[in-house]
């Protein structure tokens, strides 16, 4: 599952956020994944550039808020203190500091040089869900589950205003770029807009025909567009000014988390449950690309029409097959039928692979297939993916022995 995307604000990167441990970053042009970054011990639920670019803040399951430097495997900061999952990070215009919201009922502040907290704004009644600076980078504002929206002044943490309460829990937010208007999203499956300068909502919430719950919200830089997605799959493209709905794009499998819009507004890219992340064009609501087809362009070419690399697909969201791959979020298959397991140099297996004996053979690699990684090799990170269909599991391995084959 991709839990959150962010687009830099040249356009030229994307990061997404994973739920198997792991930051990738993705050249948007090609469509092509260049990095895999580890450093979190557990799901990443957030991802965000920094104003130039050149870094990437995230934050996990595991309470810890990292910042990336584009180039470098390592994380250049752990910031660590919040005692629950962070659900949120976002970084201040002025790219000088990072505010995370966390499942510890708190909004914390670091220094982005330092990695120093430097406040922790309590306040909310519950988890805290998402955290976004206004523009200007003067004031942070965050949701959570006690329903409330929270406005702080970044200089001195004091809390300046609680818009909403005791309503059902807010899942997400975004900042319009007016610094005014806030979007937030809600279990009840309403897209609200609040104005900060009168503290109130403004009427009437967006609603579409089947108000399944919302699990995230963008909008666009120019400030015309809304965008919403819960756990259906479906996403919603509105106007912000008439609340009218502009598009409804189908394409996931399962509930979409993450929404970012490209700096021109041109496009909005989606993440969710599936493992994929799409791109759609706003003006149309047509599907552009997804980043999970192009990863397996190049070997699926070489065997069109066969099942094994339609079955692949979904693999390809974390592994390649081709000599020149490499490992992403999960090691190479380049090379795999007669290897040990947990050996492929430089990627970062759990102990459970890593301390395995198993060899991957056609045997095994159905068994993998059948029962599931968290049978198969018990405490490993892989996410849980099984083909319970005999002849489409041999599909698949007939089709992995021939291109993963050394040459």
């Amino acid at each position: 599952m991709v839990k959150g995307v962010a687009v830099s604000a040249d356009g030229a990167r994307v990061a997404s956020a994973g739920f198997d441990y792991s930051v990738m970053l993705w050249d948007f042009k090609a469509v092509a994944a260049v990095a895999a970054l580890h450093g979190h011990e557990a799901a990443v639920n957030a991802v965000a550039f920094t104003p130039d670019g050149l870094r990437v803040v995230s934050g996990g399951d595991d309470g810890k808020v990292l910042l990336w430097r584009l180039g470098q495997g390592a994380p250049e900061r752990v910031m660590t203190g919040h005692r629950g999952r962070v659900a949120g990070v976002a970084v201040a215009s002025d790219g000088r500091m990072v505010a995370s919201a966390a499942w510890d009922r708190t909004v914390r502040l670091w220094d982005l040089e330092t990695g120093e907290q430097v406040a922790e704004l309590t306040g909310h009644a519950g988890n805290v869900n998402a955290v976004a600076f206004t523009p200007d980078g003067g004031q942070v504002v965050s949701s959570g589950e006690d329903g409330t929206v929270r406005v702080w002044d970044r200089k001195d943490g004091r809390e300046v205003a609680v818009l909403g309460g005791g309503g059902l829990p807010v899942n997400a937010l975004a900042l319009a770029p007016d610094g005014r208007h806030v979007v937030t999203g809600g279990i009840d499956g309403r897209v609200r807009v609040w104005d900060l300068e009168a503290g109130a909502e403004v009427s009437p919430a967006l609603e579409g025909s089947d108000p399944a719950p919302v699990l995230g919200v963008a909008v666009s830089p120019d400030g015309n567009t809304v965008a919403s997605a819960g756990v259906n799959g479906a996403v919603t493209l509105w106007a912000l000014e008439s609340g009218r709905v502009l598009h409804t794009l189908a394409g996931h499998r399962g509930p979409v988390w993450g929404l970012a819009f490209t700096p021109d507004s041109k496009r909005l890219l989606t993440a969710g449950g599936d493992g994929a992340i799409r791109i759609w064009d706003t003006a149309t609501g047509a599907e552009v690309r997804t980043a999970e087809a192009a990863q397996v362009a190049n070997a699926s070419d070489m065997t069109k029409g066969e099942r094994g690399a339609e079955l692949f697909r979904r693999c390809g969201a974390c592994h390649t097959v081709t000599p020149d791959g490499g490992n992403k979020a999960g090691p190479t298959l380049y090379g795999l039928f007669g290897r040990k397991i947990g050996t492929v140099p430089g990627y970062p297996y759990s102990a459970a692979l890593r301390d395995g004996d198993i060899v991957w053979t056609a045997e095994t690699v159905g068994e993998l297939f059948r029962l599931g990684p968290d049978v198969v090799t018990p405490g490993t990170k892989m996410p849980v993916q099984t083909i319970g269909n005999d002849a489409e599991r041999e599909e698949l391995i007939r089709w992995l022995q021939k291109v993963t084959a050394p040459h």
